[in-house]
């Protein structure tokens, strides 16, 4: 049973006009179990936000089906009767995706956080606030933010639970909301106080609020949120990460002088015929360019065995042996659902039969979901909108059996990819480590039809497999299950076994090397075409982008590989 207590605090900001002590019940958990670090923290912010009591989750499934009910009952959530413990989440308009150009980096080092970039040109690769500017911030918008709610105090894991390279965190939200979506996306509860309390565990302080506080009697909306006055700041130096104003969930932050890599990738194993052990590898591809659906491949050519071990984060890092090795930090999978269909991802779409929360999809008569690509035609009868979708990892038919292994996984290659209509091979290997940074950083895709410059390649820096389109507007490539044809490739020149070609831009496959058994013609030749004029103008256009956005912080490592690249096209 829960231990029920009352916490006495004085709020930041006084009441009535005088400063006077304030009563805060604890509804559920054991403040008494929180190391001293925690709750004096924790105290500190039920200070500044002067919730009416605190909830300190502890992990179970009867504290997660008691919340869901209380979710359902106040309208936030439906349940959905076709599927095993599913429910639907309709969000405010205003609060339907990341708003970067709200979210800050807190250093008193500008250069810590974004480079330089050139005069008159915005920035694209992040955006900084000083530390004074954002304390300015949260004094003005978080006394007071959480009155006439619950405080959730989250414990949560990002990676198994004790694990070398996971990290720890403690969320403080007013949402209940957010804490069942934590529970499905990371380890969260008792496990976590216990390993704070054992080892001398830094842990990350996250604060969020809907920025809606409520008067005695007011009524909750559905979707509290606050638009006008959203902003989500990281704060390196002290592992703080704040959120204000919106329900939208976000990545943090890891320090790179920590030696980590903390990326937007997939992690997944592939067997081949023949071998009895699994290789590894990460992905990067922009949203909507299949990462998700690369992670959960179903091969199409028998003999071959892949393993999910995530889709959409990895954290990457070198073990005492030099080995770089990689978890998921996440306990489920976040997806953007349109185009997921049986034919598509049909172990995505087993994943989600249970234990999934949908937001803004659509809802079907028979208590079911729909999205746009999920069928060929829409249901006769919708009820609503766009969507997004979490479940829980272990749902997941080809769930990698290492993939809670706490040493994590080890890396053997790392993909980099988008959607190229032209001028890009469908896959190209990098001649070393420094050349395969400068193709990473270099990397552009074509925005979504959803993007507000439709058609135009842009930069995408935080994720080289391509979707390349022929001159009548289809796909060179079949892509999905087929893919398999060219990670086999991509195995086997791990192992010194597969020919490779030097081009210009790189190292490519030589046709009979990738299997080609049982697809319709394919033009090979189109496939893997290097038009000189085309990459000439590339080198143009990157030169441009690196002095635009990087300036003087362009390592001189860069600049050389954009000279080599010059001088292979001549």
């Amino acid at each position: 049973m829960p231990i029920v207590s009352d916490l006495l605090v004085t709020p930041s900001v006084p009441t009535g006009g005088k400063i006077s002590q304030m009563k805060v019940q604890i509804q559920n958990g054991d403040w008494g179990n929180l190391p001293s670090n925690v709750s004096e923290w924790i105290k500190e912010k039920v200070s500044l936000c002067t919730p009416d009591a605190i909830h300190i989750m502890d992990g179970s499934d009867r504290e997660d089906q008691a919340l869901k009910k209380q979710l359902v009952e106040s309208g936030v959530m439906v349940a959905l009767s076709k599927y095993e413990d599913c429910y639907y989440t309709r969000t405010d308009p205003a609060d339907v995706a990341r708003v970067e150009s709200k979210t800050f980096i807190a250093t008193e080092n500008k250069l810590e956080t974004v480079p330089p970039v050139a005069q008159g040109v915005k920035g694209t690769l992040g955006n900084w606030i000083s530390p004074a500017d954002l304390d300015k911030k949260i004094s003005t918008l978080f006394p007071g933010c959480m009155k006439g709610r619950t405080m959730y105090v989250i414990p949560f894991s990002m990676g198994p639970v004790g694990g070398p390279l996971s990290k720890i965190g403690i969320e403080l939200t007013d949402s209940a909301y957010v804490a069942v979506s934590m529970r499905v996306m990371t380890r969260i509860g008792t496990p976590v106080v216990d390993v704070l309390r054992t080892k001398p565990y830094e842990y990350v302080k996250c604060l969020h609020s809907v920025g809606q506080p409520l008067a005695p009697g007011q009524k909750s909306t559905t979707w509290p949120c606050n638009p006008e006055n959203t902003i989500i700041a990281h704060k390196p130096a002290s592992s703080e990460i704040l959120s204000f104003g919106s329900g939208y969930g976000g990545n943090s932050l890891l320090a790179e002088k920590q030696g980590w890599f903390a990326e937007h990738m997939l992690i997944t194993g592939i067997k081949i015929p023949g071998s009895n052990r699994r290789k590894y590898i990460c992905a990067a591809f922009p949203s909507a360019c299949g990462k998700t659906n690369l992670a959960m491949l179903q091969p199409t050519v028998p003999g071959y065995e892949v393993t999910c071990v995530g889709d959409d984060i990895a954290w990457l890092r070198f073990d005492e042996e030099g080995t770089l090795r990689a978890i998921n930090p996440e306990n489920g999978f976040f997806g953007v659902a349109p185009g997921t269909s049986m034919d598509s991802n049909p172990m995505a779409m087993k994943s989600v039969q249970r234990n999934t929360l949908f937001t803004n999809v659509a809802l079907t008569d028979d208590g079911g979901v729909w999205w746009e690509g999920m069928t060929k035609e829409p249901p006769a009868h919708l009820i609503d909108w766009k969507g997004q979708d979490w479940t829980q990892a272990k749902n997941c038919p080809i769930i990698d059996p290492d993939w809670e292994s706490p040493n994590g996984v080890p890396i053997e290659a790392i993909l980099f990819g988008g959607r190229r209509p032209e001028g890009v091979p469908l896959v190209v290997e990098s001649f070393d480590w420094k050349h395969g940074v400068f193709l990473g950083a270099g990397l552009k895709s074509e925005t979504t039809a959803a993007a507000e410059y439709k058609g135009k390649a842009s930069h995408n820096a935080r994720s080289l497999l391509n979707a390349k389109s022929s001159k009548n507007g289809g796909f060179l490539w079949p892509g999905f299950g087929e893919n398999i044809r060219v990670l086999d490739w991509i195995i086997r020149r791990i192992d010194n076994k597969g020919q490779g070609i030097s081009s210009p831009i790189g190292v490519l496959p030589n046709p009979s090397d990738i299997c080609l058994s049982g697809l319709s013609p394919i033009d090979m030749d189109e496939l893997f075409s290097i038009p000189i004029p085309f990459w000439k103008e590339e080198v143009k256009e990157l030169k441009q982008y690196f002095a635009d956005q990087v300036g003087a912080s362009l390592p001189n490592e860069i600049n050389q590989q954009l000279s080599d690249l010059e001088n292979r096209l001549k």
